[in-house]
């Protein structure tokens, strides 16, 4: 008999729980016990004479508020098959949750209020799912009871949410009208719907092929422990991810990359002969060769790729956003390296499936990002390889879980070595830097006091870790070109595409600004007048500051606070009027 692991998803109310426990109370997978307990708890409740969600909803904020929280899981079994179901809660805030219960599943079952129709949060879950790689999808469309059993607000509710599925690549979801209340198409045929001739939902379950999920192809055994209890026994423990082995076979270790035979298979219920996933297993080999915790054996012909950079899909799971600048753990099988979130390609909005830029994640946001490790990681795309191809993100202070994510496909061999890398727009530089590029243009009432400005202005952004490069009138003179300002304002324009702050000393009678302008968006020049208030110089949409006394420090002081004002920083690179600079 074999097992199918499935998870409930869905908004908030839509009948999940009920779901569940009318499924465990029709199959008769409840005991007495347990239905004298809910049924003195149903007492005053508005559920019918008992209230079945709560078979699963156990926790006492729970039952007061009458929501899931926290993910529960249930086991029975018909004649036909094993079942674990992951009850998961579907509240926004609780959306990690949902991500962490369905993680493992085969199968997920999303449920639509028929009143309602799909919500946000009935698309988020579907996005997770699918992200997620469960191979089947069933929409349970509930609470038919409330609408009269309606065939059109059924094929309403199809019509619309169907074309939605279709886009994130789940093939032949299977949409059911049901009453979880009144147990209608749940495990018995209704006689409320003669209109849906498509079997109850434990027919569903009961039938859907999940044998060929399992990849028994390539062989990833991730090394756990290495066991040794005498001279004569060294085992290597762990987990068969994928693939099979068999005794004699010829495995190679990662990353050393030795070879050795299978000499033993050893359980605590005897030796095999053969092993396959997701067994889990002691492998006894026939040479001394290093193997310890988080290495990998696989078949030599069949390796995973071994990677230091690589993409993926990040569903973002920590109250705290992700921080660019901050370095995080990748917990990737046994394995725990120092990694570094390096760009984020895109956020995902789950309403349209549009790609968003974004520079931060906050709570439940999906994204693309790409990850840069400090040791090589073995890895499979996790549409492949489901259990290689995972990993959490792991805050090294807090040693919190902030993150899942999963490997997305394979992005050369050219990758590892900095080629065909994706473009890094400015948005990414501005979170690294933290600042925007800028080109400041400074005006002075004479060319020293001018100069001066501009190499004491670039060395207090300097000091402030503002990535800020100075153009002068000396580098003009050495430009190879005949139009110098030319060559400069195109320099300058790459220098802020690179996200620096350029500050400018150069002549200005030689043509004005103009030319220094065209080629600069209007955002990025911010045209600086040191002095020239009293000679009616100064610039429309500049920014003025005076110089008293001729005290060049102190004008480079307002200048700072100026670019702060203007959000050239970050809030927290922003200096109050009496800090020190």
């Amino acid at each position: 008999m074999d097992l199918l692991r499935f998870s409930t998803a869905g908004s908030v109310d839509d009948g999940k729980s009920t779901l569940i426990g009318r499924l465990l109370y029709d199959s008769k997978g409840v005991f007495e016990d347990q239905l004298e307990a809910v049924a003195r708890s149903t007492i005053n409740r508005s559920a019918g004479p008992i209230d079945l969600s709560l078979l699963t909803d156990g926790l006492r904020a729970e039952r007061e508020q009458g929501i899931t929280i926290d993910v529960a899981y249930r086991y029975f079994a018909t004649p036909k098959r094993k079942f674990i179901i992951a009850d998961t809660p579907g509240h926004e805030q609780y959306t990690r949750n949902m991500a962490t219960g369905s993680s493992t599943a085969s199968l997920a079952i999303v449920l639509i209020d028929a009143r309602h129709g799909a919500l946000v949060q009935s698309r988020r879950h579907t996005f997770i799912a699918a992200l997620l790689g469960i191979p089947h999808l069933v929409v349970a469309v509930n609470k038919m009871d409330l609408v009269g059993f309606s065939q059109q607000r059924f094929e309403e509710i199809r019509a619309d949410f169907a074309p939605f599925v279709e886009k994130l690549g789940v093939s032949a979801p299977k949409f059911i009208p049901l009453s979880a209340l009144w147990g209608d198409n749940v495990v018995e045929p209704s006689q409320n719907t003669p209109w849906y001739s498509g079997g109850t939902l434990l027919d569903y379950l009961e039938t859907v092929d999940v044998a060929a999920e399992e990849n028994f192809s390539q062989f990833r055994f991730a090394v756990q422990y290495v066991i040794r209890p005498d001279l004569n026994f060294r085992g290597f423990a762990g987990q068969i991810a994928a693939g099979s082995v068999q005794v004699g076979d010829v495995v190679r270790c990662l990353p050393a990359g030795t070879e050795s035979t299978v000499k033993r298979i050893f359980t605590l219920h005897g030796d095999l002969e053969g092993a396959f996933a997701p067994q889990s297993v002691a492998l006894l080999l026939a040479d001394e060769i290093d193997v310890s915790r988080g290495d990998m054996l696989v078949e030599p012909s069949q390796q995973p790729w071994i990677r230091k950079t690589f993409d993926a899909d990040l569903v973002w799971m920590d109250a705290t956003p992700l921080d660019l600048t901050r370095p995080y753990l990748v917990k990737h099988t046994t394995r725990s390296v120092r990694s570094k979130v390096a760009q984020i390609h895109y956020r995902v909005d789950v309403n349209s499936l549009e790609q968003r830029p974004a520079t931060a994640l906050q709570l439940n946001e999906i994204a693309r990002v790409r990850l840069a490790c400090a040791q090589p990681l073995y890895l499979d795309a996790y549409r492949d390889f489901r259990r290689t191809g995972c990993f959490v993100l792991i805050d090294p202070q807090s040693n919190a879980t902030v993150a899942a994510g999963m490997v997305c496909a394979e992005q050369g061999a050219e990758s590892e070595v900095g080629e065909d890398l994706p473009r890094i727009d400015r948005q990414a530089r501005a979170a690294q830097f933290g600042h925007r590029a800028a080109i400041v243009a400074l005006r002075a009432e004479s060319p020293a006091i001018q100069t001066h400005l501009a190499h004491l202005l670039t060395s207090r952004l300097f000091q402030r870790g503002v990535a800020a490069v100075l153009l002068d009138q000396d580098a003009m003179t050495a430009a190879p070109a005949a139009n110098s300002s030319a060559c400069g304002a195109w320099l300058a324009g790459r220098l802020v595409d690179a996200g620096q702050v350029v500050v400018l000393d150069i002549d200005w009678t030689d043509g004005g600004d103009q030319a220094w302008r065209s080629g600069v968006a209007a955002a990025d020049w911010l045209r600086i007048d040191v002095g020239l208030a009293e000679i009616g110089d100064v610039a429309a949409d500049g920014i003025a500051i005076a110089l008293d006394d001729g005290a060049v420090d102190g004008a480079v002081r307002k200048i700072v606070l100026a670019l702060a004002d203007r959000g050239l920083f970050g809030a927290s690179s922003v200096v109050s009027p009496g800090a020190g600079i």
